[in-house]
């Protein structure tokens, strides 16, 4: 972020896409903290920031006139938690673009900040609106993206309205910065061995993924729900556990795959499974190849996290995404939890450590290890396309 900043005014794409409860609390300002650096580093440089994200998906939920649900959806809901964070009181424009937007924008001094309404407000940031992008480039001399959480998406605000600034007027954030370095850290030179963790419900969410890392990995550790597919695949008794019926073939070809390139694929050997899916349910562990009908599998048993653990502590570099059972359900996120304490006592061993993806985050965050694995990416789907080979958006837009 070689900008100088001194006297300028800078218009940052920020993640502020943060869990509200029913009261509109924030539940969780991972993202609100990430993005400080950038933002104080601008200010101590002698600009003003003027602040721009998206929150929720509002298009998705419109009133019934046809009117965006502002009540619900209103950046307005972060402004007084982004005060006692910055300790400075962050100006905010009840609309993205407009004349109320470009009078704001033109009076703000050097140290003052200004938050936009969320973008999704206008339609026309997730189409990409070349008119819209060039709106929000004409309130700012610099653009800085600091949003790796939507860098895979190319909407006016995180992609298109770069093409507004010459190239020495733009420049990734702090965060962004180190999202692309801890990520290209995994792909290119790891340290060997390599170990990726992959859970999850669906098989296809992650074909991409498992197809790249079967490409360079050493080990491969598959658990949650799209565990049940390949154990399927393989012949196993899954009895009523989430099984991709259409993705048995797929399977197959890539636990082939693997062998013909000498990447060892683990799977839960145990499980801990239910009658019903439900955290009441009635559980007990079984060999994960051998369940009976009526039952599922909701989490790794104690096996399973005792082999992968040690496949874990003998890796030099790690990546994880995504949980290894029903995590949200306490009586089935103890594999979960298992994965997190090994992936952090890797880390203490000198591994380097990438957490990414909603659950796996959530885990070492609820357990206190955020500090104790090298990294915790705060994009769940931008990192999971980056790590398939995807050029983002947002990334190409700045580059």
């Amino acid at each position: 972020m070689n900008l100088n900043f001194k006297n300028k005014k800078t218009l940052v794409r920020v993640d502020f896409n943060v869990p509200l409860d029913t009261d509109f609390k924030i539940t969780d300002d991972t993202r609100i903290r990430a993005a400080l650096p950038t933002i104080k580093h601008i200010l101590n440089e002698g600009g003003a920031v003027i602040l721009m994200s998206h929150l929720g998906r509002p298009q998705k939920k419109i009133n019934e006139d046809g009117t965006v649900n502002t009540k619900a959806f209103t950046l307005n809901h972060i402004i007084k938690h982004l005060n006692k964070l910055l300790r400075i009181k962050v100006q905010f424009c009840p609309e993205t673009v407009g004349p109320q937007a470009s009078k704001m924008a033109k009076s703000l001094k050097s140290g003052e900040i200004l938050l936009l309404e969320n973008t999704r407000f206008q339609k026309e940031e997730s189409a990409g609106d070349k008119a819209f992008a060039k709106q929000l480039a004409a309130l700012a001399d610099f653009y800085v993206n600091d949003a790796f959480g939507t860098a895979h998406r190319a909407h006016a605000s995180t992609t298109v309205v770069a093409q507004f600034f010459k190239k020495d007027n733009k420049s990734f954030g702090f965060l962004m910065q180190k999202e692309i370095e801890n990520a290209e850290k995994v792909l290119n030179n790891p340290e060997r061995p390599l170990t990726a963790i992959i859970g999850g419900a669906k098989v296809s969410d992650k074909i991409l993924l498992l197809e790249r890392l079967i490409d360079f990995a050493d080990n491969l550790i598959i658990g949650g729900g799209m565990a049940y597919t390949f154990l399927k695949a393989q012949g196993g008794l899954v009895g009523n556990s989430l099984v991709e019926e259409d993705k048995l073939k797929l399977a197959n070809r890539l636990l082939a795959k693997a062998k013909k390139k000498g990447v060892k694929i683990y799977l839960p050997k145990d499980s801990v499974i239910a009658d019903k899916f439900d955290a009441k349910a009635n559980k007990e562990t079984k060999y994960s190849k051998r369940i009976r009908k009526g039952w599922m599998g909701l989490d790794i048993g104690k096996k399973a996290q005792k082999e992968f653990s040690v496949v874990i502590l003998n890796s030099k570099t790690i990546l994880w995404n995504g949980p290894m059972g029903v995590f949200e359900m306490k009586p089935f996120a103890n594999g979960t939890k298992a994965i997190a304490r090994a992936v952090a006592k890797a880390t203490s061993k000198g591994a380097f450590s990438l957490v990414g993806g909603g659950d796996s985050v959530a885990a070492v965050n609820q357990m206190g290890l955020a500090e104790k694995v090298s990294y915790v990416s705060t994009g769940g789907g931008a990192m999971l396309e980056f790590l398939e080979g995807k050029e983002l958006p947002g990334i190409a837009a700045i580059r």
